[in-house]
C-alpha cells in the first residue's frame, strides 16, 4: 500500500512537460513504443519504489530488473533517511540558519541571520563585508530564490529591500572559491558534496560529487548544472560530469569555460576528506548527511549539510545504482 501511496504524490508532484520531452527522447532514440514510454514508468515506480521521472534518469529502459533493482529512488531514499536522519535530530539541518549557528567552528566566512522580521541588524552586516553577498531563505533547497550582490555602500538599502521583498532572512558573506575551481566555471560557487555514514561511532564515506556550475550561480543538478564523480582517495576526478537531463550528453570539457573535467584535481583534498570526517562525527545524531563543502585558496569551508541528500547526485555520476549499498546500514528497516 505504501508503494501505491508514494505513485499518487509522485502523479501529483511530476513535472509532465519534462516528462513528455524524455518520452520524446527516448521514443526517438531506442524506437520504443510512445504507449511503453507512457505506461512503463508506473508500473516500474510500484516495483521499484521510484519517481516517475527517475524511470528515465536512471535509464531504465535499457536494464534489466535486476540492474532497476540496484537504484535507489525516491521512495527508498525518504525511507531511508527518515531512519538515519529522524524528526527533531534533523532540525540543525533542515533550517540553514540553525546549521550555520550549531556548527560555527567549521563555518569560514561570515553570516546574518534576520529573525522576528527585524531587518535592521542587516545593515551593520553589510557594512562590514567588502565584496558580494549570498541571499537566502533559511529553509530554501536546490538553490531556489537564493541572490548574490554586491554589498557596496551605495547598494545597502537595495540589498535590505530585496531581501524585504523576497523574505530572505540570511545573508553570508560570499565564498571565494579556489582559483583552480575559479578556472574550472566561474559562474557559481562549485562545492564539493560527500555522503557520510555514521557507524558504530565511526564515519564511513558513501561517496564524493564535484557539482559543476554552468553559467550559473548555483550549482545544483535541479537547475541545470553538472555532477562528477571524484575518486575517495585522490580527488581527482575520473569520469565525464552529467546532467539530469537525460537529452544532454555527458561532459569531459566544462561547455563554457572549455577546461577539462575528467582528471581535475580538487584543491587540499585530504583536508576536505580529514574536515568532513570531524564534522561529521560531531553531527552524529544524524547518522547519514550530505555536506556541501567550498574549497577556497585557504583551505575547506561548509555550505551547509543535508539530511535529504540527493540520490542523484549520488548515483547519476558514477553511472549505477548504490541502493544495496545502504541496505547494509539499514537492513533491519527494509
Amino acid at each position: 500500500m505504501r508503494r501505491i501511496a508514494f505513485l499518487g504524490y509522485y502523479i501529483i508532484t511530476t513535472d509532465w512537460a519534462k516528462f513528455a520531452k524524455f518520452v520524446r527522447f527516448v521514443h526517438k532514440e531506442s524506437q520504443i513504443s510512445l504507449f511503453k514510454l507512457w505506461t512503463y514508468p508506473f508500473v516500474a515506480s510500484v516495483k521499484y519504489n521510484i519517481s516517475l521521472i527517475e524511470y528515465f534518469l536512471f535509464r531504465f529502459w535499457e536494464k534489466n530488473s535486476e540492474e532497476r533493482d540496484q537504484w535507489a529512488g525516491t521512495g527508498f531514499m525518504y525511507e531511508y533517511q527518515k531512519v538515519m536522519n529522524p524528526s527533531p535530530q534533523r532540525a540543525t539541518l533542515l533550517n540553514k540558519a540553525k546549521f550555520l549557528e550549531h556548527n560555527a567552528p567549521f563555518i569560514k566566512h561570515r553570516w546574518f541571520v534576520v529573525k522576528n522580521g527585524d531587518y535592521n541588524g542587516l545593515k551593520p552586516f553589510l557594512q562590514q563585508i567588502d565584496g558580494r553577498v549570498v541571499l537566502k531563505n533559511v529553509v530554501g533547497n536546490c538553490g531556489i530564490g537564493i541572490q548574490a550582490v554586491d554589498s557596496s555602500a551605495d547598494n545597502i538599502e537595495k540589498i535590505i529591500a530585496l531581501a524585504k521583498r523576497n523574505h530572505l532572512t540570511l545573508a553570508e558573506e560570499y565564498i571565494v572559491q579556489n582559483k583552480d575551481l575559479m578556472r574550472l566555471s566561474p559562474s557559481g560557487l562549485n562545492t564539493v558534496r560527500i555522503m557520510t555514514q555514521i557507524v558504530e561511532g565511526s564515519v564511513v564515506l558513501l561517496g564524493a560529487r564535484l557539482r559543476i556550475s554552468v553559467d550559473s550561480i548555483v550549482d545544483n543538478l535541479a537547475a541545470g548544472n553538472m555532477a562528477a564523480l571524484i575518486d575517495e582517495k585522490t580527488g581527482i576526478i575520473t569520469q565525464a560530469a552529467v546532467y539530469s537531463d537525460i537529452t544532454k550528453q555527458p561532459a569531459w570539457v566544462h561547455p563554457v569555460t572549455k577546461e577539462k573535467i575528467v582528471g581535475f584535481q580538487v584543491p587540499y583534498w585530504d583536508e576536505v576528506i580529514e574536515k568532513v570526517k570531524v564534522i561529521a562525527l560531531y553531527n552524529q545524531e544524524n547518522r547519514s548527511v550530505g555536506w556541501d563543502i567550498a574549497v577556497t585558496d585557504s583551505g575547506v569551508d561548509f555550505v551547509e549539510g543535508n539530511h535529504d541528500w540527493c540520490k542523484l547526485v549520488y548515483q547519476l555520476p558514477a553511472g549505477k545504482g548504490f541502493k544495496n549499498e545502504l541496505l547494509k546500514y539499514v537492513q533491519e528497516f527494509f
